[in-house]
């Protein structure tokens, strides 16, 4: 098949989208009057982002997210608040795929557990401070949502 995309000539078979949803959160605590946020990394080289998966049949968005950011940071949260979604496209390996990924967060609360009990998709899970993590995070967009999560959580604590 032969046709236009873009003014550019494509040959082969159409390519078929798949639209994806996700959720995750962006767990925080407060030490000594600094933002601590949870970021999760794989190895090889170490890249830093935030926790989150893909909802299990039945589940909503929040079940789903504090299911996600328990099993791979080994955190117990609770949800505070909606914050906003990020939306990205990505190409299978064969690049016969499409997909159009939008993944819901939410602001969570660090309420128990250890960063040592995180499942093996990530290779390490920390607490950076909040400015650290901003720039240590791997994809901008991810960066821009937990800016919005630390405007959040300065209006809360400022005086």
């Amino acid at each position: 098949m032969e046709g236009r995309f873009g003014g550019l000539k494509r040959r082969g078979p159409a390519r078929k989208v798949e639209k994806l949803v996700s959720a995750g959160g962006i767990v925080y605590r407060l030490v000594d009057g600094r933002i601590d946020t949870v970021v999760c990394g794989r190895r090889e080289p170490l890249r830093w982002s935030l926790p989150k998966g893909t909802p299990d049949e039945g589940e909503t968005l929040e079940q789903t997210a504090l299911r996600e950011v328990r099993e791979e940071t080994g955190l117990e949260v609770e949800i505070e608040a909606p914050i906003g979604n990020i939306n990205y496209w990505f190409v299978s390996p064969d690049n016969r795929r499409h997909f159009n990924k939008t993944v819901y967060f939410y602001l969570m609360a660090h309420r128990g557990g250890c960063t040592d009990q995180h499942d093996p998709e990530f290779d390490e899970v920390r607490w950076l401070p909040s400015e650290q993590a901003l720039k240590s995070l791997v994809y901008p967009n991810e960066a821009k949502v937990l800016g919005v999560a630390l405007d959040i959580i300065k209006s809360r604590v400022s005086p």
